[in-house]
């Protein structure tokens, strides 16, 4: 069984923000399972779908969106992965990042924060870096912009908006990948 946890800020005021790329893919990949039902459980929405692998089989696999903000994500994260009795390497969390182009994404397993908080607050509550990331390139704010305020601003212009939704889509079919064909097929794929 997969914990697939995409991150992001709750309520409507964050609703399709650059930081709420992780929420995106998430929801997408439900619409795409026909996971209709959400409960609260382990301070996150949760959902659960059942993903046939190419072979044939059938896999459970949790759907989550924490529901405590970016920064705090690491809670219910590692209360989710107790609750589902999840490891590490069963952990796929889908993110924002700053460092990689718009419309484009990365997959890799382990690795540091970079200064993202919400990746931060996950290693710290789970005591490990060792889990899978597929990254959502957002690039970085034009000009002299502030950070904060470009991760938390929607795409504008066509081409923005259609960056970040090409980059969900692509993220959606990386954690697909990733769960049915391993790490180095889905970065020869995508990455």
């Amino acid at each position: 069984m997969r914990v697939v946890v995409g991150l992001g800020n709750p309520g409507e005021e964050y609703a399709h923000t650059r930081h709420n790329a992780g929420f995106e893919v998430v929801d997408l990949l439900a619409s795409e399972w026909g996971v209709t039902y959400w409960k609260n459980t382990c301070g996150a929405l949760v959902g659960e779908g059942k993903l046939r692998h190419s072979d044939g089989s059938i896999e459970k696999v949790i759907l989550a969106k924490p529901q405590s903000f970016m920064n705090t994500s690491g809670g219910p994260v590692s209360k989710l992965m107790r609750a589902y009795h999840g490891d590490p390497d069963h952990l796929i969390v889908i993110h924002d990042e700053l460092d990689i182009d718009p419309g484009t994404i990365r997959v890799k397993f382990g690795g540091g924060h970079a200064g993202h908080n919400g990746l931060r607050s996950i290693c710290d509550k789970l005591g490990t870096r060792d889990w899978f990331r597929v990254r959502i390139g957002i690039g970085r704010p034009p000009g002299r912009k502030p950070v904060v305020d470009w991760v938390l601003s929607r795409p504008r212009s066509k081409d923005d908006t259609e960056a970040f939704d090409h980059a969900v889509s692509e993220g959606a079919d990386a954690v697909l990948c990733l769960i049915d064909n391993g790490l180095e097929k889905t970065q020869q794929k995508f990455n």
